[in-house]
Formats: C-alpha cells, sequence, structure tokens
C-alpha cells in the first residue's frame, strides 16, 4: 500500500482515541525493524527489495505516466539492489532503460542477486555518466526520468569526489527537464536530521518503504525531498514493536479529533479567557495580529495589555478586544486575575517595561504561551514553567540553548527535545517541519515558504493560547495550534506564495478550526 503526502497507510498505529498515528524513526530503527521483518519474522530480505521496487515503480508512473525513457542510478548497498528492480521493471514494461554504477562499487547480498536478475534479463551496465545529463531534444529531455538509488539511510558523511559527481549530474537533469525519483531517500540528505552532507539530490518525489524517516520531512529534507510517497512493504505490525517511534507526524484529520464541534449550549465563558501582554512603542501591529487570530480561532474572550497610548487604536481597530493601557506589573494584576491562559511576548520589547510584566506573567502561575522578545528575554534568565508553550523560530531557540544557529538547525528533533527538558512544558521549534515538543514529539509537514514574513509568530500564538483557552491540554493545544496555522497558511497560498501576509492566514482560519 502506498500514500503521497502524509496520507493514512493501513501501518499506523494507536495515538489517542479516534486517532492514528503516523510514526517516524531514525535510520537505526528501521535497520532493526527490517531485521526484525527478516531474521524473526521470515521474510526474505530479496521479497523487500522487490516490494520496494515495486512501489517506486508505481510512484513513478503515477507521476510520469507518459514516460519513455528511465536512467537509473544504482549505488552500493541495497539502494542499489532497489534500483536494479526498479530497471528490470520499467524494462519489462517497454521503457527505454539505461543503468549506471558511477560508483564503481561491488554489489553485495540481495543487492547483489538483483544485479544478477538485470543482466540475466539482457540489461547492460555503465560505469560512466554520459557528459549531457539528457538527449539534446528537449521533447526527450521531458520524457525522461532519472532514479537515484545511490545512497539510502545508511548515508552518514559527506559522499565522496564520485557520488557528489553523480549527484550533480541527477540534479543537472533536473534542471534541463527530467523528472527525479528518489528511492528511499534523496542521496546526500541525512534521513535523521533533514541535512544535507556536502551535496543532495534535489528530488521530484521521493518513495521511501517500511518506516517513515523525519529528515525528509524537517529541516532542508522539505526542500529536497519533493513529495513523498510511503509504502510500509507488508512488514507486519509485530516488526515495529522492536523499537519507539522519534516522533509523529500529523495529518489533517487530526483536528477531527482536536477540535469537536461545540455543545449547542455552549457560551463565552465555556471558550476561555486569553489575556495578550505586548505591544511596546512601534510594535502595535504584533499584538494586534494575535489577538486578531485568537479570536478566530474561537477564543471566547480576548483581552489586550499593551502601552496606554496603544489601547484606543486598537480597541478602534478590533471592536471585540477589550484592551486596557497598562504602566507596571500592578495594573496588570486584575487583569490576570481574570484570565485562565496569558499570551506574552508579540511586540513586547526588552525594556524594564517589557520585564516588569514578565515577571509579574511568570508569578501568576497561569497557563502561557511565550513568543518572540518574552523567549529573548527568557533566554537572559533561565526558570521552567510546566504549563507554558514556547513557540521560537530557530534563531530564538539558539539564544535559549545558548548554541549557534548552524549547531541548532543541524539537528532540530534533538535541539526541540533539549530546549523542552531545559525549561519545561511544550516548545514548538518553528520553521520547515516544525517540532512541538513536549511528551511526545509531533512534525507537522505542512505550511508553505509563503509564510515566511513578519507577523505569522504572531498569528501562531494568538492560535495556540484559544485553543488552551477553549480547555485543550497544553501539549494538544500546542499540536493542534501548529497544524491549524500551517493548514490556514496553505489555504491562503492557493492564490500564490509570495506576498502571502498574516491577515491572509487570519481570514482563513474559521474554516479551518471547525473541521
Amino acid at each position: 500500500m502506498t500514500e503521497v503526502d502524509a496520507e493514512l497507510s493501513h501501518q499506523s498505529l494507536p495515538f489517542a482515541a479516534g486517532r492514528l498515528a503516523q510514526p517516524l524513526y531514525l535510520a537505526e530503527a528501521v535497520r532493526a525493524i527490517e531485521h526484525c521483518a527478516i531474521e524473526r519474522l521470515g521474510i526474505p530480505g530479496y521479497a523487500l527489495m522487490q516490494r520496494a521496487a515495486q512501489a517506486a515503480w508505481q510512484t513513478l508512473r503515477r507521476r510520469w505516466p507518459d514516460t519513455q525513457q528511465v536512467v537509473v542510478i544504482c549505488g552500493p548497498g541495497n539502494n542499489g539492489g532497489d534500483g536494479y528492480e526498479i530497471a528490470r521493471l520499467a524494462r519489462s514494461a517497454g521503457v527505454a532503460v539505461q543503468l549506471f554504477e558511477p560508483l564503481r562499487h561491488t554489489a553485495r547480498g540481495d543487492a547483489l542477486i538483483a544485479r544478477t536478475a538485470w543482466l540475466a534479463d539482457g540489461g547492460d551496465i555503465a560505469d560512466r555518466l554520459t557528459e549531457s545529463p539528457i538527449a539534446s531534444s528537449a521533447r526527450k529531455a521531458l520524457d525522461r526520468v532519472i532514479v537515484d538509488a545511490l545512497f539510502g539511510t545508511g548515508l552518514s558523511r559527506a559522499p565522496d569526489a564520485a557520488a557528489l559527481a553523480a549527484i550533480h549530474w541527477i540534479n543537472q537533469a533536473r534542471e534541463q527537464g527530467a523528472g527525479v525519483l528518489a528511492v528511499d531517500v534523496p542521496s546526500g540528505l541525512s534521513s535523521d536530521r533533514g541535512t544535507v552532507l556536502g551535496a543532495a539530490v534535489q528530488a521530484d518525489v521521493t518513495a521511501t518503504f517500511v518506516a517513515r524517516k523525519p529528515g525528509l520531512y524537517t529541516g532542508q529534507g522539505a526542500a529536497y525531498s519533493g513529495a513523498v510517497a510511503f509504502d510500509d512493504l507488508q512488514v507486519p505490525t509485530a516488526a515495529y514493536d522492536v523499537t519507539p517511534a522519534v516522533a509523529e507526524l500529523q495529518q489533517r484529520r487530526d483536528l477531527r479529533h482536536w477540535l469537536p464541534p461545540r455543545r449547542r449550549t455552549a457560551h463565552k465563558g465555556d471558550n476561555g479567557h486569553v489575556l495578550i501582554v505586548g505591544g511596546d512603542h512601534g510594535t502595535t501591529g504584533a499584538i494586534l495580529l494575535c489577538a486578531r487570530a485568537c479570536l478566530r480561532a474561537g477564543a471566547g474572550l480576548v483581552t489586550v495589555a499593551t502601552r496606554r497610548e496603544h489601547a484606543l487604536a486598537l480597541t478602534a481597530a478590533q471592536p471585540e478586544l477589550m484592551c486596557h493601557g497598562v504602566d507596571s506589573a500592578a495594573e496588570l494584576a486584575p487583569l490576570l486575575a481574570r484570565a485562565n491562559v496569558v499570551a506574552i511576548g508579540p511586540g513586547l520589547g526588552q525594556s524594564d517595561w517589557a520585564r516588569s510584566l514578565l515577571d509579574a506573567v511568570d508569578a501568576s502561575s497561569k497557563p502561557q504561551v511565550a513568543d518572540a522578545d518574552a523567549l529573548n528575554l527568557l533566554a537572559q534568565r533561565l526558570n521552567v514553567h510546566a504549563q507554558r508553550v514556547l513557540t521560537p523560530h530557530p534563531g530564538e531557540a539558539a539564544r535559549l540553548l545558548g548554541v549557534d544557529n548552524q549547531t541548532l538547525q543541524a539537528d532540530r528533533i534533538g535541539s526541540a527535545r533539549a530546549l523542552q527538558q531545559r525549561y519545561g512544558g511544550v516548545v514548538v521549534l518553528k520553521g520547515a517541519g516544525t517540532l512541538v515538543a513536549g511528551e511526545t514529539m509531533q512534525l507537522c509537514p505542512f505550511g508553505n515558504p509563503g509564510m515566511g514574513v513578519g507577523g505569522m509568530g504572531d498569528a501562531l500564538t494568538g492560535i495556540i493560547a484559544a485553543l488552551m483557552a477553549q480547555r485543550l491540554p497544553l501539549e494538544v493545544a500546542a499540536n493542534a495550534g501548529v497544524l491549524v496555522h500551517a493548514l490556514a497558511g496553505d489555504r491562503a497560498a492557493t492564490q500564490g506564495e509570495r506576498g502571502l501576509l498574516p491577515g491572509d492566514l487570519i481570514e482563513q482560519l474559521r474554516s479551518i478550526v471547525n473541521p
């Protein structure tokens, strides 16, 4: 069974009542699962290889139904073995096939069986890639599909010179119009971390097998993998019991379980009261975007505590808000007393005024969402809060951990877990493949580059705070908020990613939070 772009497969496992999880596994865990399937459950390794090739070939045919030319680039190991089998399937379907072994390796085990079968079928093998990746005819270029079967999940270091040349060849072919299908993982991409190990294949589609790999969905992997098609190769559920998943992949359908219809007798008090704190001089827009998103995500009441001179303008801009000017923590106290949840940070600044308000919020022990300058202040004075959601982008997260941005991005899952262990509560590490770290780790595969504009994080803060106020548990509210935010961004981007604004996303929230 094959599925594309994070839809459900029959291998999904239960996560919570009414919800099916899609677990993500590190490379070492995938090897343990495959070992169990072969050694304990009696599935021949070559049979798994043939199933993988069949799944990849079907994926290729769905994406490029008219292709008449397939170029297969085989490397060492079982990934190359998959390539030989894909070549056999293409040839038997009447498609012209060229197969290259640019790394001059020696096939072993199941890969050797597959290679021998390809040669026995009359297939040829070349060890030197042609000078030009594609034929000179533009028509032929568009008909051609390159199959990247160089490296799988086992790659842990930068490719050598021969491998780099092959990766560049594949990418050049794509630039000239050929399609690219990566087998299991785009060669050169870390399947665990989503980092590029020197250079990586830019795939249009990645056909991945047995278990989903986090590196395909987060960090740089989200850009290199293209559409992801998954097939469990009929591996029995028992094989997955030998090792834990590192994270779970969110799905659109999760919202139906996290955000059920409201009771017919519900009133505003049932939907919670959020206090949003921020909006220093010159940053009124940040707190307004946060508040609007909070309202559209379903909070019953939203109060804004901001600079005194901003209160009237905010009320005029959004009459549903209750806006108060506060000059001190003492003036914030009665507003805190009435709120169920606090969101602090949008436009907060780092002045003495900001510090005093953050101190008051922390002292209240109210459930809170902290973003922007609240995070920058927190980085200067560590404190742990079990009922807090932190929503850092990579730069803020790096400051919170005391590392540089490159170190943080090199291991996003490890960084998110380290933040959660240091600061408590739940951590939302934003970016391509946003991660939510609490008792579990979840990864959001949705969202788009158009969301890379100021104010999007303010909207996310408001959404999560609204869901917390509606009595969703802290971790569920964070996960649901991230998913709502990403799906609203994707819906807003249907008119184009460039020029997408937070207000466009906020306009989509009402339909998304009523799945």
